[in-house]
């Protein structure tokens, strides 16, 4: 239902059920109505779901390849985004307006989006109302032993350092100028002049956090104007991530974005179509793991002829499916799918002229974070540190 074009849930159901139909003719049929699945996707135990998303978890680190790891790491971004459902009833009720003024009920889809691969690893579902910072703890415990959890400005919260740092999990999180950051609290500072703290004022009954710093030079390709960058990361060790690594890592995380691209734009899912709250939900759901589908066999596929999976073009694919689907007994003819989708690869020719978009009124103008506020330590701080919380 997600890879058919149509307009409306019903047409989708019919077509799907129609192309399940002639793919699998000795099989007992499918129900007949869209209602009848609305219902049976209803009833499916929360157990079988989390079933399936391990299965695919598996398969995603085996399709992956040298591509699981990069420079010893498994790099996964978090990033969040908004998904507009129907203006109904149900929907203005249960989830909500988080955007701006005449902004319709919304869903808030969070993503750890592996960089090596280009697909999503686990995604949590809420309100438009939730948080991002909130959904990314309920993600943490899914990420595997080995991570690099790369974010933006937006999951610099110190409650939230401090739950991933309780997981010994790795980061690297940029920083703006919200955020107030320490000197010189610990002897730390003599040995790497690149050591800070995170100690907000309203956290000062519990213990500082200990960073490193790092400055990247920014290029006028990922940002809008020249301002440096600023990483806080919780790995000291530079031969284990160096400036040049996290310069690296950082560049990557744009992918995210880009999926959401493939997800809203090539995948036609800007909008959902369900009324009610609990199946716009399962809507979404569905919806990102038939994405992840489509990568798994397209990434299989590039894997197959020796080629890099982020060469996998989201759109192509989709294409070829599409045909598969609509001529079911003929796409045969043409070779095997998975030779097809080892074909669906970007585009590698020289652009003559930039793909950035026209000044249109709806694009967002946001801008950078800013540099952070570094300080010295006051006296009164260090002696507080060092006498409470031991700080050496």
């Amino acid at each position: 239902m997600v890879f058919d074009p149509s307009a409306s849930l019903k047409d989708r159901f019919v077509n799907a059920r129609q192309t399940l139909i002639e793919m699998f003719p000795g099989r007992r049929r499918p129900g007949k109505t869209y209602q009848g699945l609305v219902k049976a996707l209803c009833r499916l135990p929360a157990e079988i779901r989390e079933q399936l998303q391990l299965h695919l978890c598996r398969r995603h680190q085996e399709v992956s390849g040298s591509s699981w790891r990069l420079f010893g790491w498994i790099p996964f971004a978090a990033d969040g985004s908004r998904v507009e459902t129907p203006r109904t009833a149900a929907n203005q009720k249960a989830l909500g307006c988080a955007g701006k003024e005449k902004t319709g009920p919304q869903l808030l889809l969070t993503v750890l989006y592996h960089m090596g691969s280009g697909l999503p690893w686990r995604w949590i579902v809420g309100a438009g109302t939730d948080s991002e910072r909130g959904q990314l703890r309920r993600l943490l415990p899914t990420l595997p032993l080995g991570s690099l959890l790369v974010a933006d400005a937006g999951f610099t919260g110190y409650d939230l350092l401090k739950e991933i740092l309780g997981y010994h999990l790795s980061f690297l999180i940029r920083v703006g100028a919200n955020v107030t950051l320490l000197t010189g609290l610990g002897f730390d500072l003599e040995r790497q002049g690149n050591v800070v703290w995170l100690w907000p004022q309203s956290k000062r009954d519990q213990e500082p956090l200990k960073f490193r710093l790092v400055r990247l030079k920014a290029k006028k390709k990922y940002c809008r104007r020249r301002e440096d960058i600023y990483l806080l990361t919780n790995v000291f060790e530079p031969e284990r991530l160096s400036d040049e690594m996290a310069a690296e890592f950082y560049r990557r995380r744009w992918g995210v974005e880009v999926f959401y691209r493939s997800f809203k734009q090539t995948l036609e899912q800007r909008k959902l179509r369900s009324g009610s709250p609990d199946l716009a939900k399962e809507e979404l759901h569905w919806s990102l793991t038939a994405l992840l589908l489509l990568g798994l066999m397209g990434v299989d596929a590039l894997a197959n002829k020796k080629r890099d999976p982020s060469r996998l073009s989201v759109a192509a694919a989709l294409r070829e499916v599409r045909l598969a689907m609509r001529t079911n007994h003929v796409w045969r003819f043409r070779g095997d799918l998975r030779v097809l989708l080892g074909q669906a690869v970007k585009d590698t020719y020289q652009r003559q002229s930039s793909k950035k978009a026209r000044d249109w009124p709806h694009k967002k103008k946001e801008s950078p974070p800013g540099a952070p506020k570094i300080r010295p330590a006051k006296p009164d701080e260090i002696l507080c540190a060092k006498r409470t919380y031991h700080v050496a």
